[in-house]
């Protein structure tokens, strides 16, 4: 099959969150898998593209608020698989990817560009998909464009949209439509309005032959009312309801026997190395060992209140007190951070913050702690949690969306990790105590990391399970577009 795969970010050229790990991999794993795949991205200013990148095209898009002058250049990663970045510096060449405190005002402008520019360079490519797979708001636009605009360019495509993360929905007012070329007919209930607004994501939702997420329990959380923050009733009536497949990890870059980021190097049959990089860790952080029998705890991710980076903040003083280390890794909401801060100085050679951007301290995190602590409010899927498995490094997470999919709790007897219920500190503090209670039983805690090493986390799996729903799409006529329904 020909994929065309128009995402906002792709690792490593442009990263906020999974999103970009899931447009490196995937598409990769559907290449090895023999599919042809074509993946379309703006070239911010932080790409940088190894080598000479190679000249794409040139084209012209025609949008009511002005023509976009769009250039390409090409990154072959894979004889199946071509990254193709569109070129557009008055909308991409800026120090963020989607706004410096708070959204560029012209991210419908941007996201527009991006979502018919994908299918517009395909056609110029002469790539004729049999199906378009776009991710979360960015690109909620493409299905729409397939549909209306492209029906007759690409008759046999299939549309598939993706939720990343529903609480980014690409909100925008109204009036953004006649400048992008919607049509007020699609501006209804049924359409892309949303409260007086247009929703991008929904735009996606809608217009889409398929619709999926990153789990099957985010899957089951957002289309409850109580999950779907609004668009629970949408996501129901998607074709096909929602279907939840798992992210996988990139398992050549996340290897524990072969990272170049580590001190040293270990696997599931010989874990000895762990020891030194748990050591040299805490070398590097300016942390002293931890107590007689307490453990190494490592965060890493945004300091916002979706990942429960203040429930960690709140339940860690009583464990510290007790010799139990904590190194962390991210930044975010100010406020957040200034506490992680004041906990740090409150307890020094005990509790070490950095809010830098590190790629190789956070696999050395990884591979050096004891625990990994993921207390996330919901988490779509998660992959911290996948690479603290694959790292032995046994995670403590709440049990939502993704997490419950890919830990299983000690209680069980097979357990890879300890997943505790409720947001709130005190479930997170129940839970460290029941961490340090295996932590101390050295026999039951390498029985759990080596579960946890031996789950199978790649992206085979998740890529198998696309392929199928590619190939379901492939029976029977094609999805209709909404009905035209008057303007508003």
């Amino acid at each position: 099959m020909r994929v065309l795969f128009p995402a906002s970010e792709v690792e490593p050229y442009s990263k906020t969150g999974g999103l970009a790990d899931v447009a490196a991999s995937l598409p990769l794993a559907l290449a090895r898998r023999g599919h042809e795949v074509r993946v379309v991205t703006p070239r911010y200013r932080s790409v940088a593209l190894p080598g000479a990148p190679l000249p794409g095209r040139r084209f012209t898009l025609e949008f009511p608020f002005g023509p976009v002058e769009v250039s390409t250049v090409e990154a072959h990663p894979h004889e199946r698989l071509t990254q193709v970045f569109l070129d557009v510096p008055a909308l991409y060449d800026r120090p963020a990817l989607y706004g410096e405190r708070g959204d560029y005002p012209d991210n419908a402008r941007r996201f527009a560009t991006l979502a018919v520019g994908a299918l517009t360079e395909a056609q110029a490519a002469g790539f004729d998909p049999d199906v378009v797979h776009a991710h979360d708001w960015q690109t909620g636009l493409t299905p729409l464009a397939l549909r209306r605009a492209f029906a007759g360019v690409f008759p046999r495509a299939r549309s598939v949209f993706t939720i990343h993360n529903l609480a980014y929905q690409g909100g925008f007012r109204k009036d953004a439509l006649p400048e992008l070329g919607i049509p007020w007919s699609d501006f209804t209930p049924g359409g892309v309005e949303y409260w007086d607004h247009l929703s991008m994501l929904k735009a996606g939702i809608v217009f889409a032959d398929a619709v999926t997420t990153v789990s099957p329990t985010y899957a089951r959380e957002i289309t409850s009312p109580g999950g779907g923050m609004g668009l629970d009733g949408v996501l129901r009536a998607a074709r096909g309801g929602v279907t939840g497949v798992l992210n996988g990890v990139d398992v050549e870059a996340w290897n524990p026997a072969t990272d170049v980021s580590l001190p040293e190097r270990f696997s599931a049959a010989d874990v000895a190395g762990r020891a030194v990089c748990r050591a040299r860790l805490l070398d590097e952080v300016g942390l002293s060992a931890p107590g007689p029998g307490m453990p190494l705890v490592g965060l890493i991710g945004r300091m916002v209140a979706q990942k429960g980076a203040d429930l960690a903040q709140a339940a860690l003083p009583a464990f510290l007190e007790r010799g139990l280390a904590v190194v962390v890794l991210g930044s975010g909401e100010p406020a957040i951070e200034q506490a992680w801060r004041r906990l740090e100085a409150r307890f020094p050679g005990r509790c070490a913050v950095r809010t830098t951007f590190d790629v190789g301290l956070s696999h050395r995190i990884e591979a050096g702690a004891d625990f990994f602590l993921m207390p996330s409010r919901f988490e779509p899927c998660g992959l911290n949690q996948l690479y603290s498995l694959r790292y032995g490094c046994v995670p403590i997470v709440h049990g939502v969306g993704g997490l419950l999919d890919t830990v299983a709790d000690v209680a069980t007897g097979e357990g890879t990790g300890l997943v505790f219920r409720g947001a709130t500190v005190e479930a997170v503090q129940g839970a460290l105590v029941r961490a340090l209670a295996l932590f101390r039983d050295r026999a039951a805690y390498a029985a759990v990391q080596r579960r946890g090493m031996g789950r199978d986390v790649s992206w085979d799996r998740s890529a198998l399970a696309y392929e199928r729903l590619y190939e379901g799409l492939g029976q029977g006529p094609a999805r209709p577009a909404p009905p035209v329904q008057g303007s508003p």
